[in-house]
């Protein structure tokens, strides 16, 4: 069955939309996939989010959705673009996603918070996706775990609205509910 282009804007969709388009969403099994390490891809993912290949913006966003389904971490940290036959080195600047909306849905501990990333995909904050807040010298950065060791920094708008949200919603600390798992402000130590 061939896969629908991702939804542009959350508002028009229910929660429940929302969720039901997460778990749709099929990856292929890079984990399970060790092929042979084959040099660098010449690919660098840019802190806002933008993909370049040998320096030059890559502009057609299916073929970013394309190379993001087979991006993997590994477990030094780094970052690669792996197939059954190939493994290729990645650059990325910060997190490998951006997550530009978020959709809100109840109050309090029965918030749910669904996320749409700069690539399309869907993610639901929960204990299976926590939202985290890393100290840095230029103040918080707050990430949204994807998965396998993938990030989404959240674009500056969304961590305006989950901050108002985290200060408004009457927990102490400060923080942010969503799928039963609470997420303080506080950077972890």
């Amino acid at each position: 069955m061939p896969m629908l282009p991702p939804p542009d804007d959350l508002t028009r969709l229910s929660l429940a939309e929302v969720a039901k388009l997460a778990d749709e969403r099929r990856l292929p099994p890079v984990a399970s996939w060790n092929p042979t390490h084959c040099g660098d891809s010449e690919m660098r993912i840019a802190r806002d989010g933008t993909w370049f290949h040998q320096g030059s913006p890559i502009g057609r966003p299916a073929m970013v959705r394309l190379f993001s389904s087979i991006l993997r971490r590994e477990p030094d940290g780094g970052y690669v673009l792996v197939t059954p036959v190939e493994k290729l080195d990645i650059e990325v600047e910060d997190a490998p996603f951006v997550a530009v909306e978020v959709k809100i849905d109840g109050a309090g501990r029965d918030a749910m918070l669904g996320f749409r990333l700069n690539t399309g995909d869907i993610v639901l904050a929960g204990r299976d996706h926590p939202v985290r807040f890393a100290a840095t010298a230029d103040g918080p950065h707050p990430y949204l775990s994807v998965r396998g060791g993938l990030e989404a920094l959240l674009a500056r708008s969304v961590w305006y609205e989950l901050a108002n949200l985290a200060l408004t919603n009457g927990s102490e600390p400060p923080g942010l509910w969503s799928n039963g798992a609470f997420f303080p402000l506080e950077p972890a130590p």
